[in-house]
């Protein structure tokens, strides 16, 4: 059913429980998308868990959003809009306080799933909000230390879990970058998984199947 109360537009799966709050995982798409894409793996996962896929604020045209700009420029050449990132990172926050309010889910048992620049989020607000985040899975994307809060390397991280993946021919966000997130997360002391598959930006057969084992024995 698609839902438009709340601060972001999305679609939600309800969990199958009905004896407690149900485990939560939101959905974050990549630049581009929309909140349909990610969720047509809702239908594969774990019952127990409410599935909510989010639409990012910023309207692209002549269709999709995203979390953040994405410009390009003949002296910076590629560049990212960090405030924007900044800004959607906040508003995602809020929205899962919201969400887990509205629809009386588990607080303490929120998961994230992103894709792309979906995932680049998916790091800045498990990183810079990690008392509120249990489990990230993170596809084709890289950690952005400009968007993460000031403090973050002060949080207590040892509630977190990452499992990230990233195909090894990716033409549009390179593996080099992704590769840098075992050794940082190594570095705060996180538990995570790094795998790699003989993909482009995208999601493999077998990606999605270790990711789903991952996460039904995480929640």
């Amino acid at each position: 059913m698609t839902t438009a109360p709340l601060s972001l537009e999305h679609i939600i799966r309800p969990s199958s429980l009905t004896d407690k709050k149900p485990p939560v995982l939101f959905m974050l798409h990549g630049y581009g998308s929309n909140e349909e894409d990610l969720f047509s793996f809702a239908p594969e996962l774990p019952e127990e868990l409410c599935i909510i896929a989010m639409r990012a604020p910023h309207i692209l045209q002549p269709y999709g959003y995203a979390w953040y700009a994405i410009n390009f420029d003949a002296e910076k050449g590629k560049w990212s809009d960090d405030d924007q990132a900044i800004e959607s990172r906040e508003k995602i926050i809020s929205f899962i306080d919201e969400a887990c309010s509205t629809y009386g889910l588990d607080d303490q048992n929120v998961n994230l799933l992103g894709f792309s620049q979906g995932t680049i989020l998916s790091y800045s607000v498990a990183l810079s909000y990690p008392e509120k985040i249990k489990n990230i899975i993170a596809l084709s994307g890289y950690i952005n230390e400009k968007i993460l809060k000031d403090s973050y390397a002060e949080s207590n991280f040892e509630n977190l879990n990452f499992y990230c993946s990233h195909g090894d021919m990716d033409q549009v966000i390179p593996v080099e970058w992704a590769r840098k997130a075992p050794n940082f997360l190594k570095m705060l002391g996180i538990k995570h998984v790094y795998e790699e598959f003989p993909a482009g930006h995208g999601v493999l057969p077998q990606n999605f199947y270790s990711f789903k084992k991952w996460l039904s024995n995480k929640i």
